[in-house]
C-alpha cells in the first residue's frame, strides 16, 4: 500500500498536483457531476488549496452562497481550477497586506 494512502487506502492521480496523493473521503456535491469528477481526480491537498481560493473569490466577489448566480459562478471557477486553463485573479487583487 501507498504511503501516500490515507486511512481508506484509496488515492488518486491529482490532476492539479500531478503526484499520487491521498484522495477526498467523500464526493463534495453529491448528486452534482462536477462532484464526482473532482471526487476521482483530485487530492485533499488540492482541495484545501481550492478551499482557500475559493474564500479570496467570495471575499473579493463579495459573493452571497444563496443565490444561484455565485453558486454557479463558483462552480465554473471550480471547473477552471481543476480542470480547465486555470483561473485568472480578480481584477485589482493584490495578496499584499494593506498600507498603514
Amino acid at each position: 500500500m501507498s504511503s501516500a494512502a490515507d486511512a481508506t487506502g484509496r488515492t488518486v492521480l491529482c490532476v492539479k498536483l500531478k503526484k499520487e496523493l491521498p484522495a477526498l473521503k467523500e464526493v463534495p456535491f453529491e448528486g452534482h457531476p462536477l462532484g464526482q469528477r473532482i471526487f476521482e481526480n483530485v487530492s485533499q491537498d488540492a482541495w484545501k488549496m481550492w478551499v482557500e481560493h475559493m474564500k479570496m473569490l467570495m471575499n473579493e466577489y463579495r459573493l452571497n452562497l444563496g443565490t444561484k448566480e455565485a453558486q454557479e459562478f463558483l462552480l465554473e471557477q471550480m471547473e477552471q481550477y481543476f480542470f480547465g486553463a486555470g483561473v485568472n485573479l480578480p481584477p485589482g487583487f493584490t495578496n499584499e497586506a494593506p498600507k498603514s
